[in-house]
């Protein structure tokens, strides 16, 4: 009987105990086989792998790619690490109340949102989760990176200008005054002697504005001969072109256009910025930030890891 019990119990099954495998080791932090599961389930829920992490890749590419995963966790614990090192670590309290501001600004109750998110396949455990790391991740890139970074008004009209090559990063406008003569009274030769004899007297010191209330033959003629305010291309060329050059208050000699001749004076000048780039700007600037954070990051990441104790044990 004895000897029977004996046989019974070495012949037992010996159930094994089941260890977990370390997949590397980053400071103190430890990367398992089942964080790479959990980011496998996290990668088929919306929004719940951090983009800027990627560094340029799609979730989609980082699916099949074992290497690509372990490499995002790393990235992930170094964070985690600098997290706790400059003590940027949020309360569970502070999680809740960002939950609820959610819920605010989606106009929808707390049981709504947590509804949406099972719908997505996600609890609201897990969501709180996440949302706990992204708060306390933003701290540590706003103090860390964005803080530092500086996007000027100037680099956002030197990219627009690499992308609008054909645009001017600033525009003249023009306030003109004008003296017209009217080649149909008399012909456009009779045209040009009053114009002439005008011009002598304006040279002789008679006032710009005088002259124009004597002797414009402007239809629209208003008083000193003014015609309004232009920015450059937006009214005759050959007026442009002679008034370029003038410092306020300077006239021109007599100037031929498709409508007869004119003296102009410029009565006011100044530059104004392209309206196209000013419309654009604070989206490229937007742009520019995303673009410099994405490097600054790589770089950050980097130093970080050189400075590191990561072992991998794939």
């Amino acid at each position: 009987m004895i000897s029977v019990l004996i046989v019974l119990m070495f012949s037992a099954p010996v159930k094994a105990e089941v260890v977990e495998k370390t997949l590397a080791v980053v400071n103190s932090e430890i990367v398992m086989e089942s964080d790479l599961k959990l980011l496998q389930k996290r990668m088929t829920k919306p929004g719940m792998v951090d983009d800027a992490l990627l560094m340029d890749k799609s979730v989609e590419s980082l699916k099949g790619d074992r290497k690509a995963q372990l490499d995002y966790l790393i990235n992930e614990k170094i964070i985690e690490s600098e997290i706790k090192r400059l003590n940027l670590t949020i309360t569970n309290d502070r999680v809740e109340s960002e939950f609820k501001d959610m819920a605010k600004r989606n106009n929808v109750p707390e049981s709504e949102l947590e509804n949406i998110l099972k719908g997505q396949g996600i609890s609201s455990a897990e969501y709180k989760v996440f949302l706990k790391e992204k708060i306390e991740k933003q701290s540590l890139m706003d103090q860390e990176i964005i803080s530092k970074l500086r996007i000027s008004d100037d680099d956002a009209l030197n990219e627009y200008l690499k992308n609008n090559p054909n645009s001017r990063p600033s525009i003249d406008e023009f306030s003109v005054a004008h003296i017209f003569f009217s080649p149909k009274k008399g012909g456009p030769e009779a045209a040009y002697k009053r114009a002439e004899t005008v011009l002598a007297k304006l040279r002789n010191g008679e006032s710009f504005e005088t002259l124009a209330e004597q002797y414009s033959e402007d239809p629209n003629f208003s008083s000193g001969g003014t015609l309004g305010t232009f920015k450059s291309g937006e009214f005759l060329p050959e007026i442009e072109a002679a008034i370029s050059n003038l410092k306020v208050g300077e006239t021109t000699g007599i100037v031929k256009s498709r409508l007869g001749y004119h003296i102009g004076k410029l009565t006011g000048k100044k530059l104004t910025t392209d309206p196209k780039f000013e419309k654009a700007k604070e989206r490229i600037k937007a742009q520019l930030l995303e673009t410099s954070f994405k490097r600054q990051l790589k770089f950050w990441l980097q130093n970080k890891r050189d400075e590191s104790f990561v072992r991998i044990n794939e």
